[in-house]
Formats: C-alpha cells, structure tokens, sequence
C-alpha cells in the first residue's frame, strides 16, 4: 500500500461549499483509502492505497468527494515521496531567498504549460520571486509586498492549472508529519 497526500481546493469558503472533517473522513474511506487523516479542516488529507496511479486515485476520490459534499471538490494528489520532494525544494528555495516575508507554495494537479509559466514569471515585482518546479509554484512575498492578498499573482489563472496553496510553515508540517 502506497501513502498519498491529498490537496482539496476551495472547500469551507463561504456558507455554500461546507465540506467538514468527518465527510472528508468517510468520503475518502468510501473512494478506498485507508488509514486516513487529515490537518486543519482546509483540506489536507493523507491515506494509504493499493492503488498504484496517483492519477486514478485523484479520479476516485473526486467522485466519492463529489457524492458527499454535494459540489465539484477539485483535488491534487501527491505520493508521499513527491510531496517531501517538494517540500525539500521549498527550504531549498527558502535558503536562497533569507528576506522572503511570505512563501507559499502552489501545488498544481498537472504541469503548467511552458508558456504560460513564461508569462506568470514575467508578472514578479521586485523584491518578490516566483520559481515554477514541475507541479510547484513558490511565490516569494517581499516584506510588506501584496498584503492582505490570497494570490497577488492570479497563479491559477494565470497558469491555466487547477491550483491549490498552502504556506510553506504548511508544507514542511505536513511533510513532517506524513511524509
């Protein structure tokens, strides 16, 4: 059995997209999953699978979301080897960049095109980076850059991908912890 994380977008937002702890429990059992846990109810969720594509699982876990939370649960599956690959990239990157205020990491559900990725670069000001890996975007926030902001880039829109953020205090707990 292989150890997956997965990343649900845009769920407990609002009164209409209510998606609690305990359905994401049941909802993941019922696509398969097993040894199932989640972090803060934003939507990070780790289980087990016999299920050797991470792709297939994403298929079913959308569907099992989808029949319990009564709306389109858009989410991004990683292996446990991915995600700690991303998550040593992430210090990686913050090594480099010691005066970045915020970093957050973008996890996509599929690689961005080269163009596009070409033009959300484009978009950085100063003092602020955006470095694109494969499923990753890490978007590095100056000091009092973008304040108050949740994507001061359109990161999603701009890549044209299926997105979701975590800040990276997010990512190295969750590598951390399930990883």
């Amino acid at each position: 059995m292989a150890t997956y994380l997965a990343f649900l977008r845009a769920i407990n937002l609002g009164p209409t997209r209510k998606f609690p702890k305990s359905a994401i429990l049941a909802a993941t059992e019922a696509a398969g999953g097993v040894d199932v846990a989640t972090y803060i109810n934003s939507g990070n969720v780790r289980l087990t699978s016999p299920s050797r594509s991470a792709a297939k699982l994403e298929v079913a876990i959308e569907a099992a979301y989808r029949k319990h939370a009564g709306f389109e649960v858009p989410t991004i599956v990683f292996t446990a080897a991915e995600f700690a690959a991303l998550a040593k990239d992430a210090a990686r990157i913050a090594a480099e960049h010691p005066h970045v205020a915020r970093h957050y990491v973008y996890l996509l559900k599929a690689p961005a095109p080269s163009e596009r990725v070409a033009a959300l670069l484009a978009r950085a000001a100063p003092g602020a980076g955006i470095e694109v890996r494969d499923r990753a975007v890490h978007l590095l926030l100056a000091p009092g850059g973008k304040q108050g902001v949740v994507d001061p880039y359109g990161v999603e829109k701009a890549l044209g991908v299926i997105a979701t953020s975590r800040n990276r205090t997010v990512v190295d707990t969750l590598a951390g912890m399930w990883c």
